[in-house]
């Protein structure tokens, strides 16, 4: 694959109340993506870290496309910088679109909706539906938590031990970008089943 033509999916908080430093890692992610020439695909949040993204990126020259469900934007939640915007018609539609147009996950940290994203996006590589790496940027140690549970599920037998690959933790967002670009550039590991 060459790697000045990827599209990474980018789930992240839409809450404006989260430390600066969630915001700058951000940012610093979206600038890193468009100098690498790679579009960001996020859910076209006007606030929080899917803003602060789509700035870093806006700032740099990058391209970046936002995916969002038509009643987000009759709230106004869609951020009107946004240079491409497509409207889905529900929240499940916006996850396959962000899905079937993108090469890779990064995950920032979030809530709910983020975390629920993240989720199925492992999930569906689990089952074999998608091959594509999956970032879990850990600003601050957030995602601290979510892999001592996922630990916790593999030491339970929930999970098998070899489906740890199927996510990778970086720190920074150069180590995040690195990841991407090295796990772009293998052919996809064959993982193991789930069954």
């Amino acid at each position: 694959m060459k790697t000045d033509d990827i599209k990474i999916c980018v789930f992240g908080a839409s809450s404006a109340r989260v430390g600066q430093d969630y915001a700058d890692a951000a940012h610093e992610l979206g600038l890193l993506m468009a100098r690498k020439g790679w579009t960001c695909v996020n859910g076209a949040g006007a606030m929080g870290l899917m803003r602060a993204v789509s700035d870093g990126a806006l700032t740099a020259g990058g391209h970046v496309v936002g995916v969002i469900p038509k009643f987000m934007v009759d709230n106004g939640w869609c951020y009107d910088r946004l240079p491409e915007v497509i409207i889905t018609p529900d929240m499940h539609q916006r996850k396959q679109q962000m899905a079937d147009m993108t090469d890779a996950v990064i995950a920032l940290p979030g809530g709910c909706g983020t975390l629920e994203e993240l989720l199925e996006a492992i999930t569906w590589r689990q089952l074999g539906i998608s091959q594509r790496p999956i970032v879990l940027l850990n600003t601050r140690g957030y995602y601290n938590p979510l892999e001592s549970m996922l630990q916790h599920g593999i030491d339970e037998r929930f999970i098998k031990d070899s489906h740890h690959a199927l996510w990778t933790l970086a720190d920074t967002p150069s180590q995040a970008i690195a990841a991407i670009e090295s796990q772009l550039l293998q052919s996809p590991a064959t993982l193991e089943s789930k069954y």
